[in-house]
């Protein structure tokens, strides 16, 4: 996947059209009115998501994000599809990556929710990255145990994505995590088969630290955990992830966040988004100033 080009005009039409400022959370992300999974991203029997170079895209950058859809972190969705998205794929643009192929996940809880992992495709055009994240169940749920099901994205991201970055120029993609709970210690064989179905991979349980490891052989990953002014980390955290766990207290700074890491691990200067960069993004390329459009 990765077809189609971003679009900020497009992307700005968009949001005034389909109520992204106006409309309640439940009318743009309609799964939740259904209370259901949606069908294409269901996990079981997804063998592989792929993230491929094009004439379009000669030189992709996979990035996987993976957001926490339990309890209070279901205000982060929302944001993400008002200004959140267009904002971290702008600024990476802005700032010579223009070759963006994102993937959006979420995560949930494997001991308790009925859906613990959600995986749209690997895409670059406005209108195809806002329905796989407006596809997203926010289920709300997780449960008083240890924490939440991060160690699924890294289970995804080390055994069913192909990136060519990776294959084609050896360069590792990034996987983020962002949530406010500790990491389930061990996915068994029983959950990961239930998840997967026949596409499950392993003859046995995974530790978290097993998962990471073999996530981190073809990606950069980070943590995002947030506080919300005033929950405590847990300290596994910092052990497992170093300087790639990232604390913040406002949850409307992650796209900045996202895309200022991406830029400093491809050691990238950033600048200051342009005025009005919600509206559009003239001036950014000469060859973008007639239609807004810019080529990802």
């Amino acid at each position: 996947m990765g077809r189609g080009t971003y679009s900020m005009m497009c992307r700005s039409v968009r949001a005034t059209t389909d109520g992204y400022y106006s409309k309640p959370m439940d009318e743009i992300f309609t799964q939740n009115k259904a209370h259901v999974i949606h069908e294409a991203m269901r996990t079981q029997n997804v063998k592989i998501r792929e993230s491929c170079d094009s004439v379009e895209h000669p030189n992709t950058t996979p990035i996987q994000l993976y957001l926490d859809d339990t309890g209070s972190m279901g205000r982060i969705p929302h944001e993400m599809i008002k200004d959140g998205l267009p904002t971290l794929v702008g600024k990476l643009i802005q700032n010579g990556v223009p070759d963006v192929a994102l993937l959006f996940g979420a995560v949930g809880d494997h001991e308790c929710d009925r859906f613990p992992l959600q995986i749209g495709q690997f895409e670059s055009g406005d209108a195809e990255l806002d329905m796989w994240l407006t596809r997203t169940y926010i289920e709300g749920n997780g449960g008083g145990n240890a924490g939440e099901s991060y160690l699924l994205a890294w289970y995804f991201a080390a055994f069913h994505t192909k990136t060519d970055a990776f294959d084609k120029r050896g360069q590792k993609g990034f996987v983020f995590t962002v949530g406010d709970e500790p990491c389930l210690k061990v996915l068994p064989l029983s959950a990961l088969k239930d998840i997967m179905g026949d596409a499950a991979v392993g003859q046995g349980s995974y530790t978290r630290e097993e998962l990471l490891e073999k996530a981190q052989e073809k990606n950069h990953v980070f943590h995002v955990h947030i506080k919300h002014g005033c929950r405590d980390i847990d300290p596994a955290w910092k052990e497992m992830l170093g300087d790639n766990l990232i604390v913040i207290d406002d949850y409307r700074e992650l796209s900045n966040i996202i895309s200022d890491t991406i830029l400093s691990t491809l050691k990238i200067s950033t600048t200051p988004l342009p005025p009005s960069s919600e509206n559009s993004w003239d001036g950014i390329k000469e060859d973008s100033k007639e239609d807004t459009e810019i080529i990802l």
